[in-house]
Formats: C-alpha cells, sequence, structure tokens
C-alpha cells in the first residue's frame, strides 16, 4: 500500500508543485491532486517528469461534475470530465472519486434514480480512459438527519448502489472514518475484494461516543480511537495495493505550518504501518 495525501489537514500549502515536494520530502508516495491542472501547466511530459522525480504518483482525482443538485449543474460539468479523465490517465492515475452524502432534500427515491442515470454517465466516461470510479459512503450520524430524507450511508447500501449503476469501474471509496462511524470491524473489510476498492482515505476520531462523532472534527492519523492498524491490516490481508490517502477535516485552518503538520501526519503513519508490520 502507498503513504498518500491529501491537501484536508496540511493547511496553505500551496501549488501542486510545492505539495508533492513535500509529500516526497516526509516520506509519502502519492497524492490525491487534479492531473489536468498538473498537465495544463506542464505539459504531458513535463508533468510525468516532476512526479518521477520526487517518487510521486496520483493517487486519485475528484470528480468535477456536480451530480446532486439540478441537471442543468450536471450537464454543464460533463463536458470537462473526458479532458480530467484523459490527463488522468496520461500520469497513470486510474481512480476517480466522490463522496454521497446520508442525507437529501429531495425526496430519496427521486434522488436516487436521478443519481443512478448520473454517476452511471460519468462511470462510462471515466471508464473510456482506464479510470475507476470510487463512491465514498459518510457515516457521522449527524449528517444523517443533516437534510430533510435520510439517503445512502451504510457500506452494504453502497455495495448495492454500485451494483444498480451496473458499470464495472465503479467501486468504493472506502474512509476509515465512515468505517467507524458506521461500527463495523475488520472482518467487514475482509469479507470485500480488492477489486471494490478504488481508493481508501485515512484518519482518526476523538474518544467521543460514535453517535457524537462529527464529520469536520477528524484526528491526524494515529491520534485517536479507531483501529486504524486493524484498517490496514484488514486492506493488506485481502490485497488491497492502492494508495492510503490522508484526509483531516476540520472545523478552522490548522495553524501549525505544512512541515509541521506533514512532520504530524508521517509520524502517525508511522505509528500506524509499522504497527500493522507494512
Amino acid at each position: 500500500m502507498l503513504r498518500g495525501l491529501t491537501r484536508a489537514g496540511l493547511g496553505d500549502i500551496g501549488s501542486n508543485e510545492r505539495f508533492i515536494e513535500l509529500a516526497a520530502q516526509y516520506g509519502f508516495q502519492s497524492v490525491d491532486a487534479s492531473a489536468k491542472e498538473l498537465v495544463d501547466a506542464h505539459g504531458v511530459d513535463g508533468a510525468r517528469a516532476l512526479l518521477e522525480k520526487h517518487g510521486i504518483s496520483i493517487g486519485s482525482i475528484g470528480l468535477i461534475v456536480q451530480w446532486r443538485t439540478t441537471e442543468e449543474e450536471f450537464r454543464a460539468g460533463l463536458s470537462g470530465l473526458a479532458a480530467h479523465a484523459e490527463a488522468a490517465a496520461q500520469l497513470g492515475c486510474t481512480a476517480c472519486t466522490t463522496y454521497i452524502l446520508p442525507s437529501t432534500d429531495y425526496p430519496a427515491a427521486h434522488f436516487m434514480a436521478l443519481a443512478t442515470r448520473r454517476l452511471r454517465t460519468c462511470a462510462q466516461i471515466l471508464g473510456a480512459y482506464g479510470v475507476r470510479l470510487g463512491l465514498e459512503f459518510v457515516g457521522p450520524h449527524h449528517l444523517r438527519t443533516r437534510w430533510a430524507n435520510p439517503f445512502i450511508w451504510t457500506l452494504q447500501e453502497t455495495l448495492d448502489w454500485i451494483d444498480a449503476i451496473g458499470e464495472p469501474n465503479v467501486g468504493l471509496l472506502f474512509d476509515a472514518y465512515h468505517w467507524y462511524t458506521n461500527e463495523l470491524n475488520v472482518d467487514d473489510i475482509r469479507a470485500l475484494r480488492p477489486s471494490q476498492i478504488v481508493h481508501v482515505h485515512i484518519n482518526d476520531a476523538p474518544d467521543v461516543p460514535v453517535a457524537e462523532v462529527l464529520d469536520n472534527e477528524r484526528l491526524y492519523t494515529g491520534e485517536g480511537v479507531i483501529d486504524l492498524v486493524g484498517f490496514v491490516r484488514g486492506l493488506r490481508d485481502i490485497g488491497y495495493t492502492g494508495a492510503v490517502a490522508q484526509e483531516v477535516l476540520l472545523p478552522k485552518p490548522p495553524a501549525e505550518s505544512p512541515e509541521k503538520l506533514l512532520e504530524r501526519s508521517k509520524a502517525g503513519f508511522d505509528k500506524v504501518f509499522g504497527a500493522a508490520g507494512l
């Protein structure tokens, strides 16, 4: 498995180039970033050279299409998706990810019908470039009632939805925080096939009742109560070899410098991966 980073929890880390350089400096192997921005700035060969120089891969790009709101917004975003997928493929990135909010102000059945069609369309465009689509179920209890109607927040519901979307390149964005807030265990990971996981996020949670855990009050890897050693061991046991990218959502920007936050992040990965024998 590759030690990876998102920008979340790293403060004002600046440009993609600085993000890549600092990630490598602190022993990380992948970053979640826009492949298209790198290609636009450096050209395909230049972007490849930049990544190779630092020994960094792109773990995932984000889905740029707005599939949660109006049909007009959805269609407006589709025109640029192929260019993002092409850039990802050119830089060796095979993952594109998005999250599923666990409640919605739309009638749930209506929203399900629309979202299934929309995500299928996105998956078909991505698939033409060899890019997979990862769907992230979101577990914190407070978001399950944040909007009017309950939607999807469990692993099994997400797997069922992936089956309904029906495209072979759709799978899970599997996040330790949502695994924890769904009160899942290592056996739930071991029941998965590695092919069902597109990308992984890692982070930690404070020592409060699970029902009180807030989505934007995450802790850095290895600093909380989630069984992250079991989490990464479970992924190893099923043969997952992709990126495990830290994502620390916070209520306000951290005061520490990106260098201090990366040092803290590295220490957390060293602790968790070392205990897991990775």
